[in-house]
């Protein structure tokens, strides 16, 4: 079986545009720490506030039970991640505590 390369490369093209999705980019580094913080809480008061949303439009019967439960498991994702990096963060400042001076 023989292969054209040409062919190949854009076959690999073509499926590596179909493939990207938002949100799976390389984001800038030149972002410094607190502008990375302050965009994740942010992500995260969106994601609460479309989950109050799915929330009250449930109650109202005008949200479906799939959306709802997708919005609540996306809030509760996101309050676990950030209550995982504040353990950490406490976690190294504790580490520094105890270095020697």
């Amino acid at each position: 079986m023989t292969v054209n390369a040409t062919g190949a490369i854009a076959a690999y093209t073509n499926t590596i545009a179909r493939t990207k999705t938002p949100g799976l980019e390389a984001r800038e580094t030149s972002q410094n720490f607190a502008g990375m913080v302050t965009e994740a809480m942010g992500s995260l008061r969106q994601g609460l506030v479309a989950s109050e949303t799915a929330s009250a439009g449930a109650l109202a019967g005008n949200t479906d039970l799939t959306g709802l439960v997708t919005a609540v498991a996306n809030a509760e994702l996101m309050l676990q991640t950030v209550v995982n990096v504040r353990d950490k963060a406490i976690q190294a400042y504790q580490e520094i505590l105890r270095m020697p001076i």
